[in-house]
């Protein structure tokens, strides 16, 4: 989640400090980085790429590898460790979050958060997998518009990843709320921003070495699940400071 870089400790002059400076620094990297429209162009570009140059690649590096290496973690792998980024896990966690936060704060607009980030996922993300229809590595096939949802079902809509897009969304939409709708400590949502890391990284691994998706789809559901959850964030941040500026000049107002 974004710290912002003007609450850097200060040197003994009361100018930011190097460390304040590099700070600052690496969060505008960041934010550039992660920018709706870096963001759009990174999954575009992967998308085309996917299609074209990396096809061949994907369809080499697809195997079952946690069969060949060890069979007896596949269980583990499937049961436990995959389904943390599945709806049945991330779903209840944004909504335990979001009817928390809207009790303690007296506003809707929590619970109003969660519902658009799970319209974002089956709207948006749900979209972007029936729109490319690519078969899933099951049917041998990397190619784009060769799958399809009402031919094939869910292994006809494999890009993006649902998994790794909802590690990114779904709990980055959570820690997003923590960060700005209590009182959480800059510390703690740092802590959480690594655990939304790890969440999405053990999505990305289990499903590579289960063979369960092409190597791109997975790239591009973080990409996805990214994309929209920044544009839910920004647009969240905005409102929320123009309902702001609204009460405060109701209050003042005669």
């Amino acid at each position: 989640m974004v710290v912002d870089s003007r609450m850097a400790p200060d040197g003994p002059t009361g100018l930011p400090s190097a460390r304040g400076r590099i700070q600052a620094q690496s969060q505008g990297w960041l934010n550039r980085a992660t920018s709706i429209w870096a963001l759009a162009l990174g999954f575009v570009v992967l998308a085309i790429i996917a299609a074209g140059p990396l096809r061949v690649w994907d369809y080499q590096l697809n195997r079952r590898w946690l069969y060949l290496f060890d069979p007896d973690l596949v269980w583990f792998a499937q049961n436990v460790l995959d389904r943390i980024a599945g709806q049945a896990v991330c779903t209840p966690v944004l909504a335990v979050v979001a009817i928390v936060l809207a009790h303690r704060r007296q506003s809707w607009r929590p619970i109003g958060f969660a519902l658009a980030t799970e319209a974002a996922f089956f709207i948006g993300i749900g979209g972007l997998k029936v729109l490319l229809a690519r078969p899933a590595t099951t049917l041998h096939d990397p190619r784009f518009f060769q799958g399809g949802l009402l031919e094939l079902g869910d292994r006809g809509i494999s890009f993006p990843s649902g998994h790794s897009a909802e590690a990114v969304l779904i709990y980055g939409a959570a820690v997003y709320l923590i960060a700005n709708y209590s009182g959480a400590s800059r510390r703690l949502v740092r802590v959480l921003c690594w655990v939304v890391i790890a969440i999405s990284v053990n999505s990305v691994v289990v499903s590579f070495l289960l063979g369960w998706h092409w190597a791109t789809d997975l790239i591009g559901g973080l990409i996805a699940g990214g994309l929209f959850l920044r544009i839910l964030t920004q647009y969240d941040t905005r409102t929320r400071y123009r309902w702001k500026r609204r009460e405060s000049f109701a209050a003042t107002s005669p």
